[in-house]
């Protein structure tokens, strides 16, 4: 039996395919290849090219292989994007959830884990965010992760499929082998774009607003290293293998680091002095976002291993510094 990676040649989703083949698991990857890289697929991974949206594929890849299991990061997933070209978000992450739970129907697949997204909550009404608070998404990417979910409920109720989803918050760092890492074009987040700077791709590195109510005044976010997300995803699948009932689940360090405290870091990680400039704040930038995990650690037996910040950076940086320009030759 095998698991199925939906987008498992993504950052997350190649990472989780890592970790699978080293547990001893039989993995296929499916991906469209439009923002994933063939490069970052194990080697040991039997590998699909091919579009959830596409009914027909999605059949023939059910009848060729004997699915047990389906983990699913394959969506759309900037924030800012999802704003200025909202169909496109409905179109591929909820349009194609939707052929892909016909499919998995379909075929007597009933057991799916998938990445949603701490943007479920909007602006939250407590920190630490809990499961149970309330979910009011202030951007189409986390209304369209929501939609997701609530989509897999009702399946749930009409065919017995049932779910897991996690509801993850800023994933960072790269394998501990240096094989694979994080490559988005164009890139948004944090950390790459801090170790932009020292691997000589730009100036400085723009902060976005130093009048947050935060102690430095510049925004706090939850980082988590993709390893302990990849680690969390399997935890779940073998939670509802072994029975466990439809659930969702925070994933977080349960600790908020500020803009300035990880340029900081990296400035000791790189030995590089990485210009800051403030710039104006960004709209529907939340002063602070820090998950509690509890629920995870307790259900499912999670425990984030690489929850230091210096080690986070540090494996990113060994990844940038041999891929300056991620997979591309």
């Amino acid at each position: 039996m095998a698991i199925l990676v939906l987008g498992g040649a993504g950052y997350i989703g190649s990472h989780t395919v890592y970790e699978l083949i080293e547990a001893g698991r039989d993995v296929v990857v499916a991906d469209n290849l439009l923002t994933g890289f063939k490069e970052a697929v194990h080697p040991k991974a039997r590998f699909y090219q091919l579009d959830i949206r596409d009914r027909g594929a999605l059949d023939t890849l059910f009848q060729a292989e004997n699915i047990e299991g389906v983990i699913h990061f394959a969506a759309s997933s900037q924030v800012g994007e999802s704003m200025s070209n909202p169909l496109k978000y409905y179109d591929n992450n909820l349009y194609g959830t939707m052929v892909l739970l016909q499919s998995m129907v379909a075929h007597g697949v009933d057991k799916i884990v998938f990445s949603s997204t701490a943007a479920t909550y909007g602006e939250p009404e407590q920190v630490p965010i809990l499961e149970t608070d309330r979910t009011q998404p202030t951007n189409c990417y986390g209304e369209t992760k929501l939609s997701m979910e609530h989509m897999m409920n009702w399946v749930s109720k009409a065919h017995g499929l049932r779910y897991v989803a996690l509801r993850y918050f800023n994933a960072c760092g790269a394998h501990a082998s240096g094989k694979i890492g994080e490559a988005h074009n164009p890139e948004t987040h944090l950390i790459p774009l801090i170790l932009q700077v020292p691997n000589g791709q730009r100036e400085k590195i723009s902060v976005f607003g130093d009048d947050y109510p935060t102690p430095d005044g510049t925004c706090i976010r939850d980082y988590i290293h993709v390893t302990d997300l990849a680690q969390a995803h399997i935890l779940a699948l073998d939670y509802l293998m072994k029975g466990g009932d439809n659930n969702v689940f925070n994933l977080g360090n349960g600790v908020g680091f500020s803009v300035n405290e990880v340029i900081e870091v990296a400035r000791a990680v790189t030995g590089h002095p990485i210009p800051a400039e403030v710039s104006p704040r960004r709209a529907g930038d939340p002063a602070q976002l820090i998950a509690s995990s509890e629920k995870a650690k307790s259900v499912l037996g999670w425990k984030p291993q690489y929850d230091d910040l210096n080690t986070i950076v540090s494996s990113a940086w060994n990844w940038h510094k041999a891929h300056p320009h991620g997979y591309e030759k």
